[in-house]
């Protein structure tokens, strides 16, 4: 019963002994009775109209990477349950693609949230829609979901070999991949070939970051210049890189996805996201011969998912909605539960104490505090020029 059904009836009433309506309270028996009657038939018809305009379901969709689909799901579900008017549509694409799709107006739905891997394409999104005159972007400051780090991944028969002291070696990756054999390796020969796997830079933030963890190791320096993606050994290495990696999937989730299927005899080497590394871990640890290792890089970097609200098409009530769903993800419960997934939480949270997750699983690898440098992720400017040298190559 809505409220202005509630008040009519608060000043009627239906007499069951005489069969008439009377006033509900002395104070309003003064009102002539066809007046009572005519004010609670507009009540009536006006509360009819609007009732259903007021718990209308709102749609907020997310876009966001193939990393968290899986928790998402999870977390959409007991957001709905709570909020029965709110539905949640979650919308996967590699996190490069994110932007360009919003940049570019590809997408067949309005977007309520951006949600890529790394904070830098949130600058980068704004940085670019600036420059097109745009000047109010987003409802809010980006806003930091979760945390994950970029890692190496390598069945464990194969990381032996290549990785000896259990120490990843940019140096080691790219030796094995202008040797091509792992009996050149120190190897069997029935190991075949020696295939490394990232993902498309073009579309997916992660095969970004290894190109540039790459160029910092060929150069030995901690930062990346514009001028320094141009250098004729960075240049070389990168092609070395996408003469072997042959149809780089277009996001980590997939990758690693495609490590699995695919076992040591197919690719033996990847570069993908800690979170994702660590969930798969848990699935495919009864389903083959031997599982993957995971490796730090030194120095890796260590990504942002960030949230924000876009302003274009979207009015103040869907970002105020928006806006209630991002405070959801950060309480506690939902941070949990992407702790679950392999992400480390922005909270504080003890992650070895927290039961069903893969932090305290003894997964071969695993680094609560690894002990290595942490660096910020490269720049808008030098982003776009690994993707420009990867196109031209």
């Amino acid at each position: 019963m809505n409220k202005l059904t509630e008040k009519f009836l608060s000043i009627v009433k239906f007499n069951t002994s005489s069969g008439k309506i009377t006033s509900a309270n002395k104070q309003q028996e003064k009102l002539p009775f066809t007046k009572v009657i005519s004010l609670g038939i507009i009540a009536i018809s006006v509360g009819v109209t609007y009732y259903p305009l007021l718990i209308q379901t709102k749609t907020i969709t997310i876009v966001t990477g193939s990393e968290l689909k899986e928790p998402l799901q999870v977390i959409k579900q007991k957001f709905e349950q709570a909020n029965s008017n709110i539905n949640l549509e979650v919308k996967i694409q590699g996190s490069q693609d994110i932007v360009t799709n919003f940049i570019e107006d590809k997408n067949d739905f309005q977007t309520t949230i951006l949600m890529p891997a790394n904070d830098q394409l949130i600058t980068e999104l704004q940085g670019i829609l600036n420059t097109n005159g745009e000047q109010k972007i987003f409802y809010n400051e980006p806003e930091t979901i979760a945390k994950t780090i970029l890692v190496g991944i390598a069945w464990e028969q194969r990381g032996e070999i290549l990785f000896p002291n259990g120490k990843f070696s940019w140096n080691q990756i790219e030796n094995a991949l202008e040797k091509r054999n792992w009996q050149d390796l120190g190897g069997k020969k029935e190991c075949g070939s020696f295939d490394f796997l990232t993902t498309d830079p073009l579309r997916s933030n992660s095969g970004q970051l290894t190109l540039s963890l790459l160029a910092k190791n060929e150069l030995k320096q901690n930062n990346l210049a514009v001028n320094d993606i141009n250098n004729s050994e960075v240049e070389k290495l990168f092609k070395l890189i996408k003469e072997k990696v042959y149809q780089p999937p277009r996001s980590t989730d997939i990758l690693l996805q495609e490590f699995i299927v695919r076992g040591p005899n197919d690719v033996d080497v990847a570069t993908v996201y800690e979170s994702i590394a660590l969930y798969r871990w848990l699935q495919v640890k009864d389903t083959k011969s031997q599982n993957y290792q995971i490796y730090y890089p030194n120095p890796s970097i260590e990504t942002n998912i960030t949230a924000v609200i876009p302003t274009k098409n979207i009015n103040k009530s869907q970002a105020k909605v928006a806006t209630k769903f991002m405070n959801f993800l950060k309480e506690e419960e939902q941070q949990i539960i992407l702790a679950q997934y392999g992400f480390r939480p922005v909270i504080n949270l003890d992650l070895k104490s927290l039961p069903n997750t893969p932090w305290n699983q003894n997964i071969p690898g695993i680094e609560i505090n690894p002990q290595i440098q942490i660096n910020p992720s490269p720049n808008e400017q030098v982003m776009d020029e690994i993707q420009n040298v990867w196109k031209r190559l």
